[in-house]
């Protein structure tokens, strides 16, 4: 640096300069070292001078509530289809009608059905006959065989066969007249239990039959309406903590403003292997047929952790770019400790990792208190 005592040289002139000139010269430099002191002064500043909130953490048992979507769906539901081809001869109901289980809702036919059954009542009448003469002709011989070298024992055996014999033809013919009469049956669809018709596919004279075979569509869809299934999946953080008999509540978009209660019923014992949830479900009277089937519900499931453990305030955690921490007071030093996290509530959270009940954390952290800087911290309530 040139020394203010230097002269300057201009256009071949030398400017010696003023006792005034100098002073401010000398003035800058001294207010500019000045100002370098303080900012330095400035930037050793730490956090150390700065009452910051601190808490001791502990084990304790984390209470939430968990929020997830459920769907009602009909306690019980079965599409009916006819068990033999054959057409429509009569709709007893419509969508919308209330039936009682064992009703009739429509009537089916099929001639050759009718057909088969005359033939069968009549072989059956016939194996009748010849089996009752047969039996008819063995006790004759079995009474006159009684007087001693009227009936050969020879005879009497082949009439006890021969009688045999017709009794199973006869219970053959039985049994055909019955399964016969069992596929007639078939030409009755009655409800298997007591609901609602919420679907009907075909119309009188329609050509119906097995699922697949002369009916794409089933003749009617039969849904039990007066109690239903609340249905939910549940992840597996929190599957495990909910039991049978537990109470939850539930709201449906379609009925704002009113909750409901419904206590869980079953649950699968068994996880999704796709999503990793396990699948619930809560019985929900329906007698007024307040809900219907297919409404979305946001379930609320109560979350009570089974042991102890680490829970501080969701706000205590810091979410960095290099992973997630809190930073604990060790000895008057920020220790930025990396965490994995459990179970949330809605101001809570479990967290894991090397840090134990009895150490002090910082309430509210920030990336500007740097790992190993000073702390000066202030324990909260």
């Amino acid at each position: 640096m040139f020394s203010i005592y230097t002269s300057i040289i201009s256009k071949n002139k030398v400017f010696i300069p003023s006792k005034l000139w100098m002073s401010s010269i000398l003035a800058a430099l001294i207010w500019g070292c000045e100002s370098k002191s303080e900012e330095v002064h400035s930037e050793a500043t730490t956090s150390q001078e700065i009452a910051l909130d601190g808490m001791i953490i502990g084990n304790e048992s984390l209470a939430s509530d968990f929020r997830i979507p459920g769907e009602l769906i009909a306690y019980q539901e079965v599409d009916l289809y006819a068990k033999v081809s054959s057409f429509v001869e009569n709709l007893r109901v419509d969508v919308g009608s209330q039936v009682k289980k064992g009703e009739l809702l429509a009537t089916l036919e099929a001639p050759e059905i009718s057909s088969r059954l005359a033939g069968a009542e009549s072989r059956l009448k016939s194996f009748e006959a010849i089996y009752l003469a047969s039996k008819a002709s063995y006790d004759r011989l079995k009474r006159t065989s009684e007087t001693p070298g009227t009936v050969s024992e020879n005879d009497l055996e082949m009439a006890f066969a021969k009688q045999e014999s017709d009794l199973a033809n006869w219970e053959s013919a039985k049994a055909a007249f019955k399964e016969i009469m069992d596929t007639k049956g078939y030409l009755e669809i009655r409800a298997p239990f007591s609901g609602v018709i919420t679907e009907r596919n075909v119309s009188l004279g329609a050509y119906v039959g097995p699922s697949g075979k002369g009916s794409e569509f089933p003749i009617f869809t039969l849904k039990e309406l007066g109690l239903l299934r609340l249905v939910v999946k549940v992840p597996e953080l929190y599957a495990a903590n909910l039991k049978n008999d537990d109470l939850v509540s539930f709201t449906v978009q379609s009925l704002p403003g009113k909750e409901y209660a419904a206590k869980i019923s079953r649950k699968a014992g068994a996880l999704d292997e796709r999503l990793r949830s396990e699948y619930i479900e809560m019985d929900v009277a329906n007698p007024d047929g307040e809900f219907l089937p297919g409404m979305v519900a946001e379930v609320t499931l109560p979350i009570q952790s089974g042991e102890k453990s680490l829970v501080i305030p969701a706000a205590s955690v810091l979410y960095s770019t290099t992973g997630t921490y809190v930073i604990k007071n060790s000895g008057g030093k920020a220790d930025w400790v990396d965490i994995s996290l459990g179970k949330k509530s809605l101001d809570q959270i479990e967290i894991f990792g090397k840090i134990a009940a009895g150490d002090t954390i910082l309430v509210r952290p920030s990336e500007e208190i740097r790992n190993q800087s000073l702390l000066n911290v202030r324990l909260t309530e």
